[in-house]
């Protein structure tokens, strides 16, 4: 399945898309155990924070992810998607889980995912996979439709906060919160945002768990620079090591590299 011209013109206008295409329940089932094997071998990790969780091995980030992961983020249906919206030289450059425990789930506060990356021009689809139903109640993502519209990186405060998920976020006055939408999904649903999108979620203050997996898929007409210095998050990232694939069509660029991080 691909997405409609709709679709596509959502995604273009507002920043993001809940497109039709949803896992099947045989996938949904995977990515639930896989989840559920990640947590277990990384009890020191908030489940809020598990980065690179589809490199099995500890790559210097902390975190012993699982191979369903790098599976599914690879999978053709999706790429398809993200083609529609990228163009067909797509790089899969880092995937992380964001599981928010009933109770006491963290709160990711407002912010653009480009103030943390390395990648010159800035450009990255994010597919976000619900692996729980994810509602208002248990935290679900919230975006500003139209944040993302003029390319700009906005300026962000740093949180001395340890109760959120990332340690900067946008200045208040710099947008209206008023504006904002709610992206509830089902499990197997899916969101896209843009790279500029302004977005956060809330915390998890309900009787039932919230988890999402995040997918990283940038053109291959952008470098993944990893000399650049970027923001600090509030969890271990390792840049310098990231591994890349070259899923579509070739580096534009010529100049990513493809073998640092793999074994």
């Amino acid at each position: 399945m691909r997405l409609t011209n709709s679709e596509v013109e959502d995604y273009n206008k507002q920043g993001f898309v809940i497109p039709e295409f949803r896992l099947s329940a045989d996938r949904l089932a995977q990515l639930k155990d896989a989840l559920d094997r990640v947590i277990s071998a990384n009890p020191e990790t908030r489940p809020e924070k598990l980065v690179s969780v589809h490199l099995k091995q500890e790559s210097g980030e902390g975190v012993s992810g699982d191979d369903v992961f790098l599976d599914i983020a690879r999978d053709e249906a999706i790429s398809d998607l993200v083609e529609q919206l990228i163009g067909p030289d797509i790089i899969l450059w880092g995937c992380q889980a964001f599981c928010k425990p009933p109770g006491d789930g963290m709160e990711v506060p407002w912010h653009q995912d480009g103030q943390y990356w390395p990648i010159r021009p800035l450009a990255t689809c994010t597919v976000w996979i619900a692996i729980d139903d994810s509602v208002v109640e248990n935290g679900c993502l919230r975006v500003i439709p139209e944040s993302h519209k003029d390319n700009t990186l906005y300026s962000h405060l740093k949180e001395d906060r340890t109760d959120i998920v990332l340690n900067q976020r946008v200045e208040d006055a710099l947008f209206d919160e008023s504006t904002a939408v709610d992206v509830e999904l089902e499990a197997g649903q899916m969101s896209l945002h843009d790279v500029y999108l302004i977005h956060g979620s809330n915390p998890n203050r309900s009787t039932r768990r919230r988890a999402g997996f995040a997918i990283r898929y940038m053109p291959a007409s952008s470098l993944f620079d990893r000399g650049q210095v970027t923001g600090n998050s509030s969890f271990r990232v390792d840049f310098a090591t990231r591994p890349l694939w070259l899923l579509r069509g070739n580096d534009v660029t010529g100049a990513n590299d493809f073998e640092i991080g793999h074994s």
